[in-house]
């Protein structure tokens, strides 16, 4: 089994999350199409390998990933998984071809998708992810990309902030006081939402994707203000988009985009350091959160086989802690994070 990090609410209260999570977006054929054998072999292989905790969401290939999820959990006890989807967005079929998500979901439902982040629209929302996932609960729900990477401005974000907090909200504290899910936070490509959400509300666990990384630790305050809360932090993307996994070679990627010049020196960096203390790169890119105390689990992608037999590698791979004192020596992580010992 992988480690395991609990997270406990004040007042009671608790989910366990295993260190090395399940990003499911790639089985919504994220880029490119897999099969249906090939998603369920990689599930397989992930549970094979110990990982408990699944994170999945309706945008995610359109409701692909949810069904193919319902296919693999089935028949699994529900007390043997952690299981988080997410709210904000609702479906609705299309005619075929004229979908929504042309070129970065291939073959999937022809759906459309719309904002909503009221009150009915976060419990519709969450009663149709659990009519595909073929379950009567999930632990966890995020709202969904409450972000200006997904809105397109601070004002947009804002006003979506706004609704969500004046009603799909009330809906999940509801949910949660009855003991429907466990807890709920937010699912997001940046810090600064999380921080405002923290300052209005009462919210368990954030999933934050990029941002608190060997490559980008512009979250450090709001993760230092989360742990002092006692809020979790789930990271994602914690490669930022396959740099950190592949290393700075021509052509690799940051945060969805071909890496500029500085991100690939800095990786390359990273990766002569990893290199002179016999680690592979992808194996501190997974550790490094997890020197944080806020954060209770890590969830790269994976579409295939071998990613996810590297990140089962990388969540069993111990680093020395001369690597991260090099690493703090040379500025490329704060050295409040250097740990006591291995």
């Amino acid at each position: 089994m992988l480690a395991q990090r609990h997270w406990k609410r004040a007042g009671g209260g608790g989910i366990t999350f295993t260190e090395l999570g399940f990003g499911a977006a790639p089985l919504g054929n994220l880029f490119r199409a897999i099969s249906e054998a090939e998603a369920q072999a990689v599930l397989e292989a992930a549970w094979a390998g110990g990982l408990r905790y699944f994170d999945t969401a309706p945008l995610y290939g359109l409701g692909l990933s949810e069904t193919r999820i319902n296919h693999f959990l089935r028949g699994k006890p529900r007390a043997d998984y952690v299981l988080s989807t997410k709210v904000g967005r609702l479906l609705s079929a299309a005619p075929a071809g004229q979908g929504d998500g042309a070129g970065k979901w291939i073959d999937v439902p022809s759906r459309h998708e719309r904002f909503d982040y009221s009150h009915d629209g976060v419990l519709r929302s969450l009663d149709a992810s659990l009519e595909r996932l073929g379950l009567d609960r999930v632990d966890l729900v995020y709202v969904h990309d409450l972000d200006i990477f997904t809105h397109g401005s601070e004002a947009a974000r804002t006003a979506r902030l706004e609704e969500f907090m004046a009603g799909g909200y009330r809906a999940l504290c509801r949910l949660r006081d009855e003991g429907v899910i466990a807890g709920f936070g937010a699912g997001v490509n940046e810090w600064e939402p999380c921080d405002w959400l923290m300052d209005r509300g009462r919210f368990d666990i954030f999933l934050l994707a990029g941002r608190f990384t060997l490559l980008d630790q512009g979250a450090r305050g709001f993760m230092d203000r989360a742990a002092a809360q006692g809020v979790g932090v789930v990271i994602g993307a914690p490669y930022n988009s396959g740099i950190l996994a592949t290393g700075p070679r021509p052509g690799a990627h940051f945060n969805y985009a071909p890496a500029p010049a500085s991100v690939l020196a800095r990786a390359a960096r990273l990766q002569a350091i990893c290199e002179g203390h016999g680690v592979r790169l992808v194996d501190a890119a997974f550790r490094f959160p997890l020197l944080h105390r806020a954060v209770v689990s890590v969830i790269p992608g994976g579409q295939g086989r071998a990613e996810m037999d590297s990140n089962l590698r990388a969540a069993g791979a111990t680093i020395p802690v001369d690597l991260w004192q090099a690493l703090a020596a040379e500025g490329l992580i704060p050295p409040e994070m250097v740990p006591e010992k291995d």
